[in-house]
């Protein structure tokens, strides 16, 4: 999100390399709103065993440029050799198709200046894409990127992805909501949660091998979480790949994940970043 300070790390990433996360990766500094209630929406049932928790290392197997202008809020793969991306902060808002080697922008459609958007998915060849504070989202079509339509959501917008059925969405907080795309209703929540604790600061998603992967706002950190139980079962130490020693500013944040799903490909970049990373995940002790 934008210009919240980014909670401390030290806390956080020493707990994620001991494997407990006792604190369940929430934040030292004020909560986000949590949404407006909707009508009220069953929450998920309770799987019967829990997946053990992994820790993962992100370890770099290829390079993409990527435009350091970009304050990346949803990445997607499009095919094999080109992505879409969701930016934001008012003004620079925008929807883009991008070419993977290259990272030239190959088509843009810019948001209204009072728009901060947010992340996006691809559903049934409709592009859905947020935004932070008007409660409200955009619907594309995915192959030209023209608007066809709105639709609205309580509460603040941060990330959004799909299991290929429902929207899921993130604000901030450690609820995913599952929307219906046709109604946009509410259909159930999940909290995410590790070792009975809430996993805090959930932001840009993607739906992965049956799990979501989501980035922790302010820290070099992926959460992967049981969309049925909200139960974590791994995090994703990505301090490796575009250090913090590097940065010009605290809001160039770890923020965004595409996944190809026929070549099991995982990119990751972050908020005015100037590469994107193909990474491969290695389990760590």
């Amino acid at each position: 999100m934008n210009r919240r300070p980014p909670f401390p790390l030290t806390r956080v990433l020493g707990l994620a390399a001991l494997g407990v996360l006792s604190s369940g990766l929430t934040c030292c500094g004020a909560k986000p709103t949590a949404p407006a209630a909707s009508a009220a929406p069953a929450t998920a049932p309770v799987a019967a065993t829990a997946k053990p928790f992994m820790n993962y290392t992100a370890e770099i197997v290829n390079r993409f440029p990527h435009d350091s202008r970009a304050f990346t809020q949803g990445l997607l793969f499009e095919s094999a050799e080109t992505l879409l991306e969701s930016t934001g902060m008012n003004g620079q808002s925008s929807l883009r198709r991008v070419e993977l080697k290259t990272g030239r922008v190959i088509q843009k459609v810019d948001l209204p200046q009072r728009y901060f958007g947010e992340g996006l998915a691809l559903l049934k060849g409709k592009l859905y894409q947020l935004t932070w504070k008007d409660h409200k989202g955009f619907i594309y079509d995915a192959a030209t990127l023209h608007q066809t339509g709105e639709f609205p959501y309580g509460g603040e917008g941060w990330g959004v992805t799909t299991d290929g059925t429902s929207l899921i969405l993130s604000d901030g907080t450690p609820q995913l909501r599952f929307l219906d795309p046709d109604t946009f209703a509410v259909t159930r929540t999940i909290q995410a949660t590790h070792q009975g604790k809430p996993v805090d600061r959930l932001n840009e998603l993607e739906f992965i091998d049956g799990e979501i992967f989501a980035n922790i706002w302010g820290a070099d950190l992926i959460a992967r979480l049981d969309p049925v139980t909200g139960q974590a079962t791994g995090v994703i130490d990505c301090t490796s790949l575009f250090p913090a020693a590097l940065r010009s500013t605290p809001e160039q944040v770890l923020n965004g994940i595409a996944w190809h799903a026929e070549s099991k490909r995982l990119l990751i970049t972050g908020k005015w970043w100037p590469e994107v990373f193909e990474v491969t995940l290695k389990p760590r002790g």
